[in-house]
């Protein structure tokens, strides 16, 4: 079996080698500023639209590459493309973030959500790491707090709270304001930024299913049976272990024994229950009563979840020396670097069925950009 080391040096080969030259070759639009993310098989664009959420993912990742693993000029380059085109076109006259915009930067769609503007308010705020400007430092802290806001009132984006629902709480959305509230102490640990984590902390335990070790999609506030619904039944295993790192990440700065133990907890819950057991890989989505789900794609195997998982297993074994981690990331790895390699063109594959064929060639989408593979391959190796 291997050493944990050896994976890293996998990593660390497949992100410098294969993962970022394939993304820095095809995904940026010299002509007209921001980055591709519908790239093919061979990087060719099957679709000119920029997509604000992934153009902020890149240009997070270009300057996080160039912040902690290699002063290369083109990175910044490719980061301040997109970042000039996001300052450029990326916002509507009421202030909010567009979902997707022509090559040129003309408006195409408004989701009504707020991911756009999370991942963008993390790309200002790793540029400010890289140049020093406080205007970007100030930009990010700005659009955090209209962040906030959104979630707290979604329908200050057009999207009102419906009667006949009961309030809820989205793990996606606790996972966005701890993930930039973290991003934000690890500059500057202001009290206001603590408390949003422990907020987070709070209502993570909503979303706790302790019988099985995970966390579910989404979890009534107010303490209602929502399991009629296939929503209050939805387990995506990927989100799960997302958030459990997310959890050991956050508890640098609030120390909490039993919270710890949770994350490590969800992270083997969410691989034992969400492992498919006669075709290997990690489902996409599941019904805690398996039930159907909504989502026709459940049975497939996506990438991120494997990439998610790479590197909560790398963190718990990292953080705690047992092995029971180091042989989940040797069946994790070996699926992984199984069905999603591409050792011709270079870059990922994104999609499989249950059985592990894939789907769709493309390297990337309108939901696959230039994040979660060299993200999981630079923090497994650094770590």
């Amino acid at each position: 079996m291997k050493k944990f080391e050896d994976y890293q040096k996998i990593y660390s080969k497949d992100l410098c080698e294969r993962v970022v030259p394939f993304w820095l070759k095809h995904s940026p639009d010299w002509a007209d500023g921001g980055t591709f993310s519908c790239l093919d098989k061979d990087g060719a664009v099957y679709d000119g639209k920029k997509y604000m959420w992934l153009v902020g993912r890149s240009v997070w990742m270009f300057c996080r590459l160039y912040n902690s693993l290699d002063k290369n000029p083109e990175y910044l380059k490719a980061a301040e493309l997109g970042l000039r085109f996001i300052e450029k076109n990326a916002v509507d006259p009421q202030g909010r973030y567009y979902f997707s915009l022509t090559k040129e930067g003309k408006p195409w769609f408004y989701q009504r959500k707020v991911y756009s503007a999370v991942f963008i308010m993390l790309a200002y705020l790793e540029y400010y790491n890289l140049k020093g400007d406080s205007r970007y430092y100030e930009k990010a802290v700005e659009l955090f707090e209209k962040i906030k806001l959104w979630v707290a009132d979604p329908s200050l984006l057009g999207r009102p709270n419906m009667p006949g629902r009961p309030p809820t709480s989205s793990l996606a959305d606790v996972m966005v304001l701890a993930s930039m509230a973290i991003e934000l102490a690890y500059i500057e640990p202001k009290q206001e930024y603590i408390d949003v984590m422990k907020k987070s902390l709070c209502d993570i335990k909503a979303h706790f299913v302790s019988d099985k070790n995970i966390l579910i999609e989404t979890a009534a506030l107010g303490g209602e049976d929502i399991s009629e619904h296939p929503e209050g039944r939805l387990f995506n295993p990927g989100h799960s272990i997302e958030a459990a790192w997310f959890l050991l990440h956050l508890l640098k700065f609030i120390p909490d024994e039993a919270m710890e133990k949770m994350a490590y907890d969800v992270i083997k819950g969410s691989l034992d229950y969400g492992w498919d057991k006669k075709y290997g890989g990690i489902y996409y989505f599941m019904d805690l009563q398996n039930k159907p789900t909504l989502q026709l794609e459940s049975s497939m195997k996506l990438w991120w979840p494997h990439t998610e998982a790479i590197y909560a297993l790398g963190l718990a074994y990292r953080n705690t020396g047992e092995q029971i981690w180091l042989d989940w990331l040797s069946k994790v790895h070996e699926y992984a670097y199984s069905h999603f390699i591409d050792y011709d063109y270079g870059g990922w594959f994104g999609y499989c069925d249950r059985r592990g064929s894939l789907t769709h060639t493309c390297k990337g989408g309108n939901y696959k950009g230039f994040f979660h593979v060299p993200r999981a391959l630079l923090f497994t190796s650094q770590l």
